[in-house]
C-alpha cells in the first residue's frame, strides 16, 4: 500500500509506503486492527477512509492492481532497470517456490522478475520491501514517461485490462500522463518507522512510531499546502 502526493507547481511527488500490518483505526468498523484488513471490511472506500484518517490528508484517487497487472505494466514498458540488493529466490506469479532467481546488482527485469523483487522480504523486512516497491514504481513511471507516442500508453492500459481498478477517468489518466511528460518529475521516498508488536498476545502487528508518523504527515500536508489539522471536509469547503 502506497500513498502518493503530487505538487503540480513544484513537479514533485512524495511516496510513502504504509506497512500492511500497521495497527490503525479502521473507521468502517470503528476499532483498531491491521490496515490491510480495511479492504475486507469495505473495499477501496474503507481503505481510503482509513488512510485519510491516519495521514490527515484527502485521498482524491486510488489505483488497485493485482500481480498480473503489475507484470503486464512492466512488460508493456519493455522491462525496467533497477538494482537488486541481494541474491534472492522467490515465488513466481503462480506461487511456484524458487521459480525466480535473481543475482544482486543493477539489471533489467521483466514483469515476473520485477514482481519477485517487489514481493520478497525474507532477507530483511516489510519496511525494506516498501522501499523496493517505491523504487520499482519510480522505474516504471520514468520508463513510461520516456515514450514519445500517446499510443504507447493506450497499449499499456489495454495490457492491464481487467487486472486494474481505479477511480480515475480515462481523461484524468491522459491528463496525468500529459503532465508527467511536460518535464522531469522528482520523487521523494518516505517511510513510516515503528516497532514489532502483538495484538492481545495474538497476531503480529506493526506499531507506528508517533514521532515518525507526525513527521510524515507534516511533510505530506506541506507538500499539498495544507495544515495537518485540516480534515477532508474542511479541505473540500475551501
Amino acid at each position: 500500500m502506497m500513498l502518493a502526493t503530487l505538487n503540480v507547481k513544484e513537479k514533485t511527488i512524495k511516496l510513502v509506503s504504509i506497512p500492511r500490518d500497521s495497527y490503525v483505526n479502521i473507521p468502517e468498523v470503528g476499532y483498531m486492527t491491521k490496515i490491510n484488513h480495511a479492504h475486507a471490511y469495505g473495499g477501496a472506500k474503507a481503505i481510503i477512509e482509513t488512510v485519510e484518517e491516519l495521514m490527515q490528508i484527502p485521498v482524491d484517487y486510488y489505483v488497485r492492481v493485482n500481480f498480473y497487472a503489475f507484470m503486464d505494466i512492466v512488460d508493456a514498458v519493455g522491462g525496467i532497470e533497477t538494482n537488486v540488493p541481494y541474491e534472492l529466490s522467490e515465488k513466481d506469479s503462480n506461487d511456484r517456490h524458487d521459480a525466480i532467481h535473481l543475482k544482486p546488482g543493477l539489471q533489467k527485469l521483466n514483469g515476473e522478475e520485477a514482481l519477485a523483487l517487489a514481493r520478497t522480504r525474507h532477507a530483511d523486512s516489510d519496511i525494506e520491501r516498501g522501499k523496493r516497491q517505491q523504487e520499482l514504481l519510480k522505474a516504471i513511471v520514468n520508463k513510461a514517461l520516456s515514450f514519445q507516442s500517446i499510443s504507447n500508453y493506450d497499449e499499456i492500459l489495454k495490457a492491464v485490462g481487467t487486472n486494474m481498478e481505479t477511480s480515475m477517468t480515462f481523461d484524468e489518466i491522459q491528463s496525468l500522463i500529459k503532465y508527467g511528460r511536460s518535464g522531469n518529475v522528482e520523487f521523494e521516498q518516505l517511510s513510516l518507522k515503528g516497532i514489532d508488536g502483538r495484538m492481545d498476545n495474538g497476531p503480529y502487528i506493526y506499531l507506528l512510531d508517533e514521532t515518525s508518523l507526525e513527521d510524515v504527515k507534516s511533510k505530506l500536508a506541506s507538500h499539498l499546502w495544507l495544515t495537518v489539522k485540516q480534515n477532508k471536509k474542511e479541505i473540500e469547503n475551501g
